[in-house]
């Protein structure tokens, strides 16, 4: 009875586990890379035939026409005398596609096949969707068009120019709606597919038909569309609705409000920028598209062979050590009373991820308490239990390599992965534990936390981050600001200034290592946020990409302050020190940036070698949701950094943990040496440059009044003359032309603006309507000069 019980437990246990295993093995199947490739190969191949077919069709499609004209496949199949190319199969199908459906036309429908092969291939980035509709649509107007264009020549071919339903649907649209109707249905047509196919035509069709009112009404004194300017400019703001997401719109909606919120009469905020309806009129494209990357046109990225190659031909993990772990593995379990039914390895450059399937009936929390024995009895370090592993019906045991392999950043910038990536700010990390090239998108993260103890990597990882954007983006596209307390681990980049670097007009080295200078770049960061911020609004877009797009394409007038925005990377070292010497005045813009910055391309990356509750505080957590965790020295450290434990049972030597919310990924960390960097930074300082590094405007002190009423004219700014005749000649009141004229900070410029309104000028600031000069020419400015005692 004792054998028949066994069998009968046995029975239930297994046939769950086969079937689970065979989905489980269907699903990684049809998830593979190469199976993907295989079906869009595939699908593109058949592209390929029937495109053979229909070429043939036009030339032998009468010969083949009384063997499969009207019959159905089958009974073609079996018939002789095909001429076509493509034989009986294609003769049908060219048959099928050229006069039983829609004619020439048909080939939009066989692009968007195409497309779909090449998508599945990952061989192109397109949006499926809007091919879809805008293929149908082609499809379906152009077949329409050829009917009735082309309708008195019908019984002439041996096919239907516009297929059969073209003409079905001529017919029947003529018999209800005319001839007139028919041809007003494809102007309209035309339109929608033209409206699919380009961004621009709305706003060309309504700048045309403004300027066109315009001259009919023979206005002169008004701006032109004047009634129509609230509706466009919400128009456009309810369309880009529906394409940013939720955190950028939020961004946008917080800013727009305080803009509404703080008073003129504050000095720590002012832009003055042209108005979105003065740019909705700009169009510079007879110019051709702006190239920002025309002042370093000559620049080249650095090369490949600047970084070094790593022989780990010794340091390859034996079949012998991953069988006796697997044997150690599976004792320690079941001398603790857990069966088990499988163990599978996979191995990684420094860890093998050994997965575990228990009987049925063991609880995954009795696994996961025995961390600690499985590790001793492996005599290894680091080792981690997954219990469960995330998407899969198994146990993960993370047990580090004998003899770890060196992951160089050689091998992963020269991946297929980092050389083929679209991201907007790639970073190439390391390789996974299934050895697989890591990756992300600074712009998606948006902001990044990184921590580990002293020696473990955390610097060389920073070096890491640098050298993918250094690799993938050009000077006029990226700039970083340095941060380095320590004052000596990035000044290795000081040679960028002129090409990568951003800094303070003031500041004597571009690599920010005194306190008071750290002070002054983070709230000269949160002052050219916003500025940022009153550009985008200015031009009616939500993030930088689509402001730089609309920059690039011609639609922003440069004269009103626009301007190409290439991304900034806020990187600072050893936090730690910064918070413990003052915690208020360095977190606050910190936190201001982290929360707004991502809509207008800066981002930052702190790193501390003190994770402690104290240093990274909630503030900062809120702000950060991607984290790097390298080796810490307690489980408190690791909750602090991933709000879980693991980062305490890492390895070190570059062994870390990237979490992005709930999900961990184990990476180790590329290595790259001084060396390589100091190579790469040669390579780079040696081209030509930009005459200085980036400038960041001036920070706007606190509490610093600047209203007009606090004004003494006796002190007058060394511009204040030909300032007050320059906006008296242009009768424009405005603190950025001030500012652009005479290339001053934006400060001094709106003290300049202040005296230039005690003085009677200007008008007050009416907000949204900017200043009213009060001089009206400059006859009369003269004479209030001389009054002034000035000359």
């Amino acid at each position: 009875m004792s054998k028949k019980q066994r069998k009968n437990k046995q029975k239930p246990s297994q046939k769950p586990h086969n079937k689970s295993s065979f989905f489980e093995t269907a699903g990684h199947y049809f998830k593979s890379k190469r199976v993907h490739f295989i079906i869009g190969l595939l699908i593109v191949v058949a592209v390929v035939y029937i495109g053979v077919a229909i070429l043939s069709f036009f030339f032998t499609g009468a010969a083949d026409q009384s063997i499969v004209g009207n019959k159905p496949l089958i009974d073609t199949l079996s018939q002789k005398g095909i001429t076509n190319w493509a034989g009986v199969l294609g003769a049908y199908l060219a048959d099928v596609i050229m006069n039983r459906w829609f004619g020439i036309p048909s080939v939009f429908m066989l692009f968007l096949l195409g497309s779909v092969g090449f998508k599945i291939m990952k061989l192109c980035r397109i949006n499926l969707m809007r091919r879809f509709f805008l293929c149908s649509m082609a499809t379906i107007w152009g077949s329409v068009l050829l009917a009735f264009a082309l309708s008195p020549l019908k019984d002439k071919s041996f096919y239907y120019v516009g297929g059969l339903h073209g003409y079905q649907i001529t017919e029947w649209l003529t018999n209800n709606i005319g001839f007139i109707g028919v041809l007003i249905l494809l102007i309209a047509g035309l339109l929608l597919i033209m409206i699919f196919m380009s961004n621009r035509i709305v706003p060309w069709m309504q700048t045309r038909l403004s300027f066109e009112n315009a001259k009919m009404l023979k206005i002169k004194d008004k701006p032109i569309a004047e009634e129509t300017e609230y509706e466009d400019e919400h128009e456009e703001e309810e369309e880009y609705e529906d394409d940013q997401s939720e955190d950028e719109n939020a961004d946008y909606e917080r800013y727009k409000q305080e803009l509404k919120n703080k008073s003129s009469d504050n000095g720590s905020f002012k832009v003055e920028v042209a108005t979105g309806d003065e740019d909705d009129v700009y169009d510079g494209s007879t110019l051709g598209a702006y190239d920002p990357r025309l002042d370093l046109s000559s620049y080249k990225f650095p090369e490949v062979n600047l970084l070094k190659k790593y022989d780990n031909a010794d340091n390859q993990v034996d079949e012998n050590e991953l069988n006796e772990n697997r044997n150690r593995i599976k004792k320690t379990l079941e001398d603790f009373g857990i069966p088990i039914v499988s163990i599978k390895a996979t191995v990684g450059p420094s860890i093998t991820l050994y997965e575990v399937v228990q009987e049925t009936g063991i609880k995954v929390s009795k696994i996961k308490g025995l961390e600690d024995d499985i590790a001793q009895s492996l005599s290894a370090l680091g080792i981690r239990i997954i219990a469960p592993m995330p998407g899969k019906g198994t146990i993960g045991i993370e047990v580090p390599n004998k003899n770890p392999k060196i992951v160089s950043m050689e091998s992963v910038i020269t991946s297929r992965k980092f050389a083929e990536s679209k991201y907007e700010l790639p970073i190439v990390l390391g390789r996974t534990i299934t050895n697989e090239v890591f990756m992300f998108d600074l712009v998606k993260m948006p902001h990044l936390l990184v921590a580990g103890a002293t020696g473990q990597g955390k610097s060389v990882g920073l070096n890491a981050i640098i050298t993918s954007l250094l690799y993938k983006k050009h000077p006029a596209e990226l700039k970083f600001v340095l941060v380095d307390p320590k004052m000596v681990e990035f000044n290795i980049y000081e040679d960028l200034e002129h090409h990568y670097l951003a800094k303070l007009p003031d500041m004597d080295k571009a690599i920010i290592t005194d306190f008071s200078k750290v002070l002054d770049t983070l709230k000269s960061l949160c002052k050219e946020m916003d500025d940022r911020y009153a550009l985008l609004m200015a031009a009616h877009v939500r993030n930088i990409s689509e402001y730089n797009t609309k920059f690039i394409n011609r639609h922003l007038n440069p004269e009103k302050g626009h301007k190409y925005l290439p991304y900034i990377v806020v990187i600072i070292d050893e936090f730690g020190d910064l918070i413990m010497t003052a915690r208020k005045e360095i977190e606050m813009p910190i936190a201001r940036i982290a929360q707004k910055a991502r809509a207008v391309g800066i981002h930052m990356i702190i790193a501390t070698q003190r994770p402690s509750v104290n240093i990274i505080t909630g503030v900062i957590k809120a702000n950060f949701p991607a984290r790097i965790a390298f080796k810490v020295t307690s489980r408190i450290d690791s909750g602090t950094i991933l709000d879980t434990t693991g980062a305490n049972k890492l390895v070190g030597r570059g062994d870390l943990l990237f979490s992005q919310g709930s999900e961990l990924t184990r990476v180790q960390c590329a290595f790259i040496n001084t060396d390589e960097i100091e190579n790469e930074v040669a390579f780079i300082s040696q081209q030509l440059g930009y005459e200085s590094a980036y400038p960041l405007p001036e920070p706007v002190p606190e509490g610093q009044d600047i209203g007009a009423g606090n004004v003494d004219l006796t002190d007058r700014d060394p511009f204040f003359v030909d300032a007050a005749r320059m906006i008296v000649m242009s009768q424009q009141g405005s603190t950025s032309n001030i500012q652009r004229k005479f290339s001053i900070g934006y400060n001094r410029a709106g003290r300049l603006m202040d005296q230039l309104q005690a003085a009677g000028i200007v008008s007050e600031n009416d907000g949204s309507k900017g200043r009213q000069v009060l001089i009206p020419d400059e006859y009369t400015l003269e004479k209030l000069l001389n009054k002034m005692q000035i000359s």
